[in-house]
């Protein structure tokens, strides 16, 4: 991207079981960090046309399943050159079963792909070592191994190519989830990876769990609140390279 020139970038915000607000708050305020960007906020996927006619789309979602419509356009985004940067729960669509279980039924398959991973199952909230996987690309170059405090540990179904750049062990069932064993079998977990799609490109990052106090309603009546990686000031620096990243300018 050519420096002076505006870039148009749509924030789908929109998390279930986290707090939104928050988290909207503080994307706005580091995309305020460049004076080229143009932010467009929204609470869906429903304006396909903004999304197509920006240069870089986030998600920072949980349980938001965009249309058969919505998912072909959002397709159309990536292979007409389009960048994703995809935050923490967006590859997660959640099922009360009975007995209170959540599943995390495989009903928007299209989408998954396009992210190039599906969520699963996590384990209880923990404090996760994170591993830097390649020392050199400028997503990650010069960040050492680092730890989060109160995360969610992803278990993902890998869909398609994925160039790993963080990632975690850990092992613990999942004792809320239906597939409660899923993925405890596996060495070690993608928390960051590129994704190719045609002309267009998804950075997933995983990590970034935050909950208010009346964001586990109707469960739990006041919930203490969490901030997991938005407490590390190194999950802010992937953040900003993670903009810098959708916008050319890494």
């Amino acid at each position: 991207m050519n420096q002076d020139q505006p870039v148009d970038v749509y924030l789908v915000c929109n998390a279930r079981f986290h707090d939104t607000n928050f988290a909207r708050l503080e994307l706005l305020k580091l995309l305020a960090e460049n004076e080229d960007i143009n932010t467009r906020v929204a609470e869906n996927f429903s304006d396909t046309e903004a999304i197509k006619q920006s240069s870089l789309l986030i998600t920072y979602t949980c349980d938001l399943r965009p249309t058969k419509q919505e998912q072909v356009a959002l397709g159309e985004f990536l292979s007409n050159g389009g960048r994703w940067f995809a935050l923490h729960a967006t590859n997660a669509i959640l099922e009360f079963v009975d007995g209170g279980k959540v599943d995390t039924p495989d009903v928007a398959p299209d989408f998954m792909k396009l992210l190039g991973s599906r969520f699963v199952a996590h384990p209880a909230n923990q404090r996760i070592s994170i591993r830097v996987t390649d020392v050199q690309h400028p997503l990650t170059a010069d960040i050492s191994d680092f730890e989060v405090d109160d995360e969610e540990p992803y278990y993902c179904e890998r869909l398609g190519d994925q160039t790993v750049l963080l990632e975690a062990s850990y092992s613990e069932p999942s004792e809320g989830y239906v597939q409660s064993d899923y993925g405890t079998n596996e060495e070690s977990h993608p928390q960051m990876y590129l994704h190719p799609w045609d002309k267009g490109e998804v950075l997933y990052l995983s990590l970034g769990h935050c909950a208010g106090k009346h964001d586990m309603k109707p469960m739990v009546d006041i919930f203490p609140v969490v901030r997991g990686s938005w407490n590390s000031p190194i999950y802010y620096e992937l953040l900003r390279r993670g903009i810098r990243w959708g916008i050319g300018t890494l």
